[in-house]
């Protein structure tokens, strides 16, 4: 099984390569603890999806930690791989997307897979549980064998700022549909989020998906129809307008083309949205570590 880490984000809001940012003693990123994780719920490889310009940074850090313990391989996102037609908007420089990430590593992709955020602490649980999953998973009669693992929205929020989560609808243990919400936050007794400058509320306990995915390799024809779609109709913002992943997986879905497993968790999730975000992160990694549930020093 493969690992897909999306580690191309430019970071804006966090001010830095949060992605190789170390958030314990020893020098050890968020990264870090996903691939340790994977590796005892039984993955044997990882593909960081990065720009080409952080190479040497990754090879030199987490690449010469991991790369005795597991295949390693990177793939390159830039805004003008895999375009359709070749033409990239005058002044486009951000990349296209998670869906357009994904898409820019599929060439290393030949087994099941899971894909995941770098700058995202998921927890052991998630990767059993998508581990566990991805072991058995075929497609059926044409139709994609995926999966996620959900999370309790009010595990995922911070206070330095607003949010964008998937809220997922499920049923009978599968998944229905995920709308992506942004601006997010805590607002007393619950949660709620701001849309045309009214705000809604939104129960803290709330499935959302933090872009954790399993899917067979039947997936990527299905998210390169969704991206050679996505670019022929370019939004009206075509500096900033990106594919995500969720949205091609949706769209996957209600064709009947996919069914996604839901799986949740309720472990605490910790991430580096913004820069004030990284105390608590650091905090919490350490917990967990003191609580024996990691070794003080991942690789030794």
């Amino acid at each position: 099984m493969t690992l897909v880490v999306l580690a191309a984000g430019m970071g804006s809001r966090y001010g830095g390569l949060k992605q190789i940012d170390p958030i314990t003693e020893n020098g050890e990123f968020i990264i870090d603890f996903s691939v340790y994780d994977a590796l005892k719920a039984g993955f044997d490889k990882v593909v960081f999806i990065i720009k080409e310009e952080m190479l040497d940074d990754f090879k030199e850090t987490i690449g010469a930690r991991i790369s005795s313990k597991i295949k390693v391989e990177y793939a390159f996102q830039s805004v003008d791989k895999y375009l359709p037609d070749g033409a990239i908007p005058e002044g486009r420089v951000k990349p296209w997307g998670t869906t357009h990430a994904l898409l820019c590593a599929k060439d290393k992709i030949t087994d099941n897979f899971a894909v995941l955020n770098s700058d995202d602490f998921y927890g052991r649980e998630a990767f059993e549980i998508i581990g566990k999953h991805l072991k058995s998973a075929k497609d059926e009669n044409g139709v994609v064998n995926s999966a996620m693992v959900g999370y309790v929205l009010g595990n995922t929020l911070t206070e330095n700022g607003t949010v964008s989560r998937g809220v997922c609808k499920i049923s009978n243990g599968m998944l229905e549909d995920i709308v992506e919400t942004t601006k997010i936050m805590p607002d007393g007794p619950q949660a709620a989020y701001i849309e045309e400058d009214n705000k809604y509320p939104l129960p803290y306990e709330t499935i959302v998906s933090m872009n954790f995915w399993g899917f067979t390799p039947g997936i990527i024809p299905l998210l390169e129809k969704s991206f050679e779609e996505f670019i022929e109709k370019i939004p009206e913002n075509p500096m900033k307008c990106e594919c995500y992943l969720p949205m091609s997986v949706g769209e996957a879905m209600k064709a009947g083309k996919s069914c996604v497993k839901a799986y949740s968790t309720n472990a605490k999730w910790y991430g580096v949205t913004y820069s004030e975000d990284k105390e608590k992160v650091v905090a919490g990694i350490k917990s967990l570590i003191d609580a024996g549930e990691y070794p003080n020093g991942l690789w030794k």
